[in-house]
């Protein structure tokens, strides 16, 4: 085995995005998140402050959606809600490119768009990652985004938000970091549930994978390993 067990727990965002999640259930992800030292908690925008309130003290980065969930909000809401989200403790952003306009070609407005929020996010130190929603894009799609992304130093390219038509598969993960440049890094949504689909991607050079097995992923790690088993709250 090449790998320890914090290396492939901090591949994971936990993710914490369905809509019939309550605020008890919420937070009980954030601390399992913190018990397995993820990367980090990707949650409902309302949920951000509190979530970055039980994150504090550890290596675990409190996240959240813009534009969630099929990038249709004006440039200007995104700019907003970047900003709310920084200022309720979000120290990384996933957002969510505006579809519609990407399926029209409109690449001034996509690249204006992604500007805006990006910059919005690196003035306060923090990271971007772009969502794309690969399952109603055309490879050439996908590829003029990668190549967007690596113009504007986006920090990660993402397949999809997990609540599209379909979610990371091999061959985007392969065009993704094939047309981005080395120091932006891919992540992989949707579909990644269990330890070995996790270090498939990983041979394919996925840094991040949005998901929410996070703990049967992470005991097969340790049980792998032979490490013990995390404790219950």
């Amino acid at each position: 085995m090449d790998y320890t067990y914090d290396q492939i727990a901090k591949m994971i965002d936990h993710s914490l995005l369905q809509p019939t999640l309550s605020d008890l259930q919420l937070e009980a992800g954030c601390r399992l998140a913190r018990r397995y030292n993820v990367a980090s908690v990707c949650i409902k925008p309302y949920a951000l402050r509190r979530c970055a309130e039980l994150l504090a003290g550890s290596t675990v980065k409190a996240s959240t959606t813009i534009g969630f969930p099929h990038g249709g909000h004006t440039t200007r809401v995104k700019e907003f809600e970047a900003r709310q989200a920084l200022d309720d403790g979000g120290q990384e952003l996933d957002f969510v490119v505006n579809i519609g306009k990407v399926l029209s070609g409109d690449w001034s407005y996509v690249r204006a768009d992604i500007a805006a929020v990006t910059a919005v996010t690196h003035e306060r130190g923090e990271i971007v990652k772009i969502i794309f929603e690969n399952c109603w894009l055309t490879d050439a799609h996908k590829i003029w985004l990668c190549e967007i992304c690596g113009e504007l130093g986006c920090d990660f390219v993402k397949t999809s938000t997990g609540y599209g038509e379909g979610g990371a598969t091999n061959d985007d993960l392969r065009l993704m970091r094939r047309h981005s440049p080395p120091a932006v890094q891919v992540k992989a949504a949707g579909g990644v549930r269990t330890l070995d689909k996790l270090l498939e991607v990983r041979a394919l050079g996925v840094a991040r994978c949005g998901a929410s097995k996070t703990a049967e992923m992470l005991d097969d790690c340790r049980r792998r390993l032979g490490l013990a088993p995390i404790s219950a709250e």
